[in-house]
């Protein structure tokens, strides 16, 4: 997988990412907050054909929106309780960097047993972004999640 992005001076670079079994290729992925996750799983399912990928209790699932895909979370489970957006970088700790210049608030990067570095920052507006690194190809069931 590759993110593009603009370097100072206009240019656009591909940097390669690292692909990992417990995340979706894509690059933006939606994290939704529902009161109860399995009934959002089942109604999300019937209403619109999503399915699941993985699922992790009653707290969390990923499922798959055709090609793509969304997360649905516990409501209250990140800062700010809600919904969020989670974007794929191939350098976490160069990011939070950059967002801490510019003047956003970051968290500590966090390494997690499903393959990923995270950062949470909160912008301007005080709307909160997850930024994910793949730093190892992991299967969800290596961490405990139950696959669809």
């Amino acid at each position: 997988m590759w993110e593009a992005f603009i370097v100072p001076g206009g240019e656009r670079t591909l940097t390669a990412m690292l692909a990992n079994r417990s995340m979706p290729v894509d690059a933006l992925i939606p994290v939704l907050a529902y009161p109860d996750v399995p009934e959002a799983v089942e109604r999300l399912g019937e209403a619109f054909g999503f399915t699941l990928r993985w699922r992790i209790g009653d707290h969390r699932a990923q499922l798959a929106v055709g090609d793509t895909a969304a997360v649905a979370i516990v409501r209250g489970e990140r800062p700010n309780g809600a919904d969020h957006v989670m974007v794929r970088v191939a350098d976490v700790r160069a990011l939070r960097e950059r967002a801490l210049a510019a003047g956003a608030a970051a968290s500590t990067v966090e390494e997690f047993p499903y393959g990923e570095r995270q950062c949470t920052c909160v912008d301007f507006s005080g709307r909160t972004w997850v930024f994910s690194e793949s730093v190892a190809d992991v299967d969800p069931r290596e961490w405990g999640a139950a696959t669809g």
